[in-house]
């Protein structure tokens, strides 16, 4: 496929999942990948409705590579931490690997810390 497809099938992903449910029938329409839909699921159930917002996106061959945050209400149970109702905005870096106009593996890079501090379960540097 070729890149500024694949760019494309990506924004599709993003927007088509944005602020909304993810239901396993819709995030499978878009990934094969099934690391990627047991973390969607996850971060689905702490924070529903989430949203990932592209701020930058780059392909080349079967690679997308998207510079992007995370926004959502923690609204669920995440590793034993109750929901705490408070909102948290955190970036990452996410490589997808395209194939069959679907995800087949992505590489992830996100400051856990970050999203701790801001659900109030970690101290924070003074």
């Amino acid at each position: 496929m070729p890149t500024q497809e694949n760019k494309a099938l990506i924004r599709l992903y993003f927007a088509t999942l944005n602020g909304k449910a993810k239901p396993a029938a819709l995030v499978a329409e878009f990934t094969a990948d099934e690391e990627l839909k047991q973390h969607i699921a996850f971060f689905e159930a702490a924070f529903p409705r989430y949203e990932l917002i592209a701020d930058d996106m780059i392909s080349e061959g079967e690679q997308v590579v998207v510079r992007a945050r995370f926004r959502g209400v923690h609204g669920g149970e995440m590793m034993g931490i109750p929901p705490t109702g408070k909102q948290a905005e955190v970036p990452f870096i996410i490589i997808y690997r395209i194939a069959g106009d679907k995800i087949v593996e992505h590489w992830m890079s996100v400051n856990q810390l970050d999203l701790l501090q801001q659900l109030g379960v970690a101290p924070t540097m003074a």
